[in-house]
Parts: structure tokens; sequence; C-alpha cells
């Protein structure tokens, strides 16, 4: 994706981020959770591919009505990656849920 893309999309999607001390981590536009477990949750939100990696990491909330995920744990790193890359439509948990 070309920057010029990149700022086309961000004029139309609007995505928030919110950690708080390090544990708690609120958010928006989330499309999908891929997967999860204590350390590493991967995330598909509008802007992108997110991973957040941590220790003692749960998710809290999950709202597909709101498009919101709550996670908490202790937060170590968060970070973006290109939207389609590692996606397996048939694995990921919301599609289980609604199987």
């Amino acid at each position: 994706m070309t920057l010029e893309e990149r700022r086309n999309l961000n004029q139309t999607t609007i995505q928030n981020l919110i950690l708080e001390n390090r544990e708690k981590l609120s958010i928006s536009g989330v499309l999908d959770v891929l997967s999860f477990d204590d350390q590493v949750v991967m995330v598909e939100t509008e802007l992108g591919l997110l991973t957040i990696k941590g220790e003692n990491l749960k998710i809290n909330k999950l709202s597909i009505d709101t498009s919101e995920v709550i996670v908490e744990g202790d937060i170590n790193s968060l970070s973006y990656s290109e939207k389609d890359l590692g996606k397996d439509k048939a694995g990921s948990i919301i599609s289980k849920i609604f199987r």
C-alpha cells in the first residue's frame, strides 16, 4: 500500500488505541480476533493487523456490535503490519464462536 493510499484510508477510518498504565488496552475499529494466548494477541483492525505482546494477556471484552476489544495484562509492545498478512479465516476466533 502506498503512502497516498494510506492517507486516503486514514481520512475515512478512525481507530483508537487507549493504553492505560501498560495494563489495559482498549481498541476500536476491530474486525476480527485472529489468535490469542497469554503472550500474544493478534487483532485484525480497519487499519491493518495489530499484534499485542506481553505477559498474562487476556481478552476482557469482545464486542462485535461496537467493534471493540479490551486486552488486559502486562503489555510490552504494540505493532501494526499490512492488512491481509497472516489472516486465516477458518481459524479466527470470531468465526469459531459463530459456527
